[in-house]
């Protein structure tokens, strides 16, 4: 099958077009036809050997994929073949086929395409975690979100939104502003010409975050980290920055907030079955239209490489998507 392949972990330099192998499902997977795939900074990440895990080399990028079930492991019973679904792992997207397991695929609304359900998983299911799981969100609340105009930002923003948070949507860079406000953002702080930790306390009142979702780390974290309020939740989700921060303890022991790790990995491996209603209810709500995932472009699989290099500059919003099949 055709392929995009990382040989090495020296990121966007070392991928190349090229044929592998199809990929067998085990028992509790599903094989599937991809039409499209999405990109996301963990895929980028991953190609530079900077991510968590390591996968075996050579490989094939890519965590979000939709397309249509060409296979069924022999315990899988949800899924059969002619079915049309968005999946999930962490590499293998960015072929003409992928396996996922049955647990993080979910079956795609008639209304929604390919290119849209390719990036509804990782992201909104991220989000979902983030906010109903880890910090319990209630209508009314107050919710600060980082990086907000890429994949999980964005995804974060609309998904507080729809919950009744109020939410600001911090960017970087007067072009990403409309977007936010576009998915629910009430306001925006531009941290490249604003001081965030002034303008939080003038839009709080000096009360402070009750929910903090960062996606980017380093010096923001730190200052976040002064403007939670009294039990407040303080979410790290990812390190965009490039820094993993560290933080003085004092803080959330005065403050009596919370520091709420969110790894949906870790999630979706514990409990697959409450990871797998989330999806489902996600993609409902995508088909009904109260979700509106962004594809910023969408691209051929062989333009893989201006894909990666959009999102790890940071010069998309919400996802690029890969046309595969």
């Amino acid at each position: 099958m055709r392929a995009v392949l990382c040989k090495a972990f020296d990121g966007i330099e070392a991928l190349s077009l090229g044929e592998a192998a199809d990929p067998q499902p085990a028992a509790d997977e599903v094989l599937v036809d991809v039409r499209a795939a999405s990109v996301s900074y963990m895929d980028y990440l991953m190609t530079t050997g900077r991510y968590q895990m390591r996968p075996v080399l050579p490989y094939v990028p890519g965590t979000d994929a939709a397309g249509i079930v060409v296979a069924c492991g022999e315990r899988v019973t949800r899924f059969h073949p002619g079915d049309r679904v968005s999946c999930e792992n962490w590499f293998g997207g960015f072929a003409e086929r992928m396996v996922a397991r049955e647990a993080m695929t979910v079956s795609l609304p008639a209304n929604v395409d390919f290119c849209v359900g390719s990036t509804v998983l990782n992201s909104y299911l991220t989000a979902w975690y983030a906010l109903v799981e880890r910090a319990r969100l209630q209508a009314g609340e107050t919710v600060l979100v980082t990086g907000a105009a890429g994949g999980i930002g964005l995804a974060c923003v609309e998904l507080a939104h729809l919950l009744g948070g109020r939410v600001i949507a911090v960017v970087g860079g007067d072009a990403k502003a409309a977007i936010v406000r576009r998915h629910g953002a009430a306001e925006v702080i531009d941290h490249s010409r604003e001081d965030v930790r002034e303008r939080v306390k003038a839009l709080t009142g000096g009360e402070g975050l009750d929910v903090c979702v960062d996606n980017v780390g380093g010096a923001l974290f730190t200052a976040l980290a002064r403007l939670m309020r009294f039990n407040g939740r303080l979410m790290p989700i990812g390190f965009t920055s490039g820094e993993i921060p560290s933080l003085a303890m004092n803080l959330p022991l005065l403050k009596n907030y919370s520091i709420v790790g969110v790894f949906i990995a870790a999630w979706t491996q514990r409990c697959p079955d409450d990871a797998s209603r989330a999806a489902e209810t996600l993609m409902t709500w995508v088909g009904e239209g109260k979700l509106r995932p962004h594809v910023d472009r969408v691209l051929p699989l062989d333009r893989v490489a201006d894909a990666m290099s959009a999102v790890a500059n940071r010069s998309s919003q919400g996802r690029i998507v890969l046309q595969v099949g």
